[in-house]
């Protein structure tokens, strides 16, 4: 009998979560530029804000504040998507893909129509903030659910200190089996530690990658560019979608 695990989530191509870190990358650079310093990949920023309202008003705190219930609900509900789905986790996928795409073209369209921004407790700014939010929460829980053995695409935090915990003890691996002699065998926690970092790596490259273009192409063209985050979710649903019976 399969696993829980094995019915729910399957190995993907590592060039996809990649491609998926670069797309919270990039929406997170637009907004942070273009919706008055929020980061939409993660909702740490909305709960330090949250905090900092005991003793400090803050403009767009609404927004910021609504993030966190609607990061919250969307992880919730991919949940029970996956969950209804079980047992076919391409399907599952594309689907939840395809949620993900489709609030991005809500954020997108939100935005052509309302950017630039000025008023942070704007409507239209609120709806497209809350439209990026809930497209990353979905991302980050179909990741976790659905894409097997793969780290966050969203949060960098938690990737990075395992990266420097992956590295130091490759560096430890390698001290010990200098010292052992060409006739000793690796630890297998060198190889271990080799393979994390062989898996996290392109992830933090794949994010800064995507803060990186995307904060160029919302200099020149606005938060009109999201459109670039749009175009590789959807040709991923595609992908899947092909690879997977959708009825």
């Amino acid at each position: 009998m399969k696993s829980v695990q094995s019915l729910r989530s399957i190995a993907v191509p590592r060039p996809i979560p990649v491609l998926l870190s670069f797309v919270a990358g990039y929406v997170d650079s637009c907004t942070y530029l273009g919706l008055f310093g929020v980061f939409v990949a993660q909702v740490t920023g909305s709960f330090v804000l949250a905090g900092m309202l005991f003793v400090k008003s803050e403009p767009g705190a609404l927004a910021k504040l609504l993030a966190i219930p609607f990061f919250f609900f969307a992880g919730m509900a991919i949940t029970v998507l996956v969950h209804s789905m079980r047992g076919r986790p391409r399907a599952t996928l594309a689907w939840s893909l395809g949620i993900e795409c489709l609030l991005l073209v809500g954020f997108m369209v939100l935005s052509w129509t309302g950017a630039p921004f000025r008023d942070p407790n704007a409507p239209g700014a609120i709806a497209a903030l809350l439209f990026g939010m809930t497209a990353m929460g979905v991302q980050s829980a179909l990741v976790r659910l659905l894409m097997r053995g793969v780290a966050s695409t969203n949060v960098m935090t938690t990737n990075t200190t395992l990266l420097a915990i992956s590295v130091a003890e490759i560096l430890l691996g390698w001290i010990e089996y200098r010292k052992a002699g060409s006739g000793a065998n690796l630890n297998p926690d060198y190889a271990q530690a080799h393979s994390e970092f062989a898996a996290l790596f392109p992830l933090g490259v794949g994010f800064f990658g995507g803060t990186a273009i995307g904060a160029i192409a919302f200099i020149n063209v606005g938060l009109s560019c999201i459109l670039a985050a749009v175009i590789p979710v959807g040709g991923l649903v595609l992908w899947f979608a092909r690879r997977s019976d959708l009825s």
